[in-house]
């Protein structure tokens, strides 16, 4: 596994083609796949082997932020560098949401919120039947946490004990139509997933260090479903796009494509 500084040093790279991929296309979701980054990059290299048969899922279930998944999938040599400039182009595998039969590797079809953890237990249950030791993780947004199929897959998953299962809930606070909390009220997020018999584990989800302690905990957990509640900010790392729901999707501008690049070089600067 990379050190914590090599995992930054990843995220910072995949959010540079994050913002390629999006200015390129002239379309895409900026603001969620900034947020939710650190955590793709640092599963992929901790916990996703592609040369195994047998090897963890990840489920995008918010999958409006696939360009989050696409820069790791290229960083993991899935993704050629010419296929990243045809995101959202006709004929290209690199369609705004993810698509199994184009790209396997992304594990499960997603883009219709709520239904990505109802694929992620379902395949949980089969591991565990099969007696695999690997897992399944469902990468969810708060937004979709107000979908009632969402808390249906919940008391599922802890009925069944599926302690292969860890679910990260992207908690940046803002969706399409405004603040989460005041379109449905979420809160108290941890204490309502505590009750629902899973063990909780709640981060700041851009911190490295966070992050993969959380995962090394969440490795050593039997006889329950996992949750990690991420605290993130939407657009992490580009600061016109920090906390504004504007870029919750849309497209840059070359100036505004110039002005975050150069905050991502200087970033990648200063991690030493």
């Amino acid at each position: 596994m990379k050190d914590i500084k090599s995992l930054e040093q990843l995220a910072n790279r995949n959010r540079r083609n994050i913002i390629q991929m999006i200015y390129n296309a002239k379309a895409g979701h900026p603001g969620g796949s900034l947020s939710v980054i650190d955590m793709l990059t640092a599963i992929y290299e901790i916990d996703v082997d592609f040369n195994s048969e047998k090897r963890s899922k990840v489920i995008l279930s918010k999958g409006h932020a696939v360009p989050a998944q696409y820069a790791v999938l290229h960083s993991k040599g899935k993704i050629k560098d010419e296929e990243l400039n045809s995101f959202r182009t006709v004929d290209s595998r690199l369609q705004g949401h993810p698509h199994t039969l184009d790209i396997p590797e992304t594990d499960a079809t997603t883009g219709l919120l709520g239904q990505g953890l109802s694929i992620a237990v379902g395949m949980a249950i089969v591991k565990k039947n099969n007696n695999e030791k690997n897992h399944v993780y469902a990468i969810l947004g708060d937004g979709e946490m107000q979908e009632g199929q969402i808390w249906e897959s919940l008391l599922q998953a802890a009925h069944y004990k599926l302690d292969n299962l860890i679910v990260v809930i992207d908690y940046n606070k803002l969706s399409s139509s405004g603040a989460v909390n005041e379109v449905i009220n979420l809160e108290p997020l941890t204490e309502k997933l505590r009750v629902f018999d899973f063990y909780t584990i709640e981060i700041d989800g851009n911190n490295m260090q966070e992050i993969v302690n959380a995962l090394n905990e969440a490795f050593t957990v039997k006889g329950k479903p996992i949750v990690i509640v991420s605290n993130t900010i939407k657009g992490k790392g580009v600061s016109f796009m920090e906390n504004n729901p504007k870029w919750h999707s849309g497209a840059l501008t070359e100036k505004e494509y110039e002005k975050a690049i150069e905050e991502l070089d200087k970033a990648k600067e200063e991690i030493i």
